[in-house]
């Protein structure tokens, strides 16, 4: 299990265990804060195409399926 900071989720580095669309390498884009300091949305930009994709933060807990930093 990842261990995230929410509030440094921002512009951090990830590594997709099984890569998405030949895409492994990804940083946290946007991130969305409610008025309670709750993370709303979050982004995930691939490195090589640039393509965001909305995602869950609690899925980057999942160590079977991302590892902090790029490997």
């Amino acid at each position: 299990m990842n261990k995230i900071n929410p509030k440094k989720l921002l512009n951090s580095k990830w590594t997709a265990v099984a890569p998405m669309n030949r895409e492994k390498h990804f940083i946290v884009a946007e991130i969305e804060f409610d008025e309670d300091d709750m993370v709303v949305s979050c982004c995930i930009e691939a490195v090589m195409s640039k393509r965001c994709t909305p995602i869950n933060w609690h899925d980057l807990k999942d160590d079977s399926s991302w590892v902090h930093g790029w490997k």
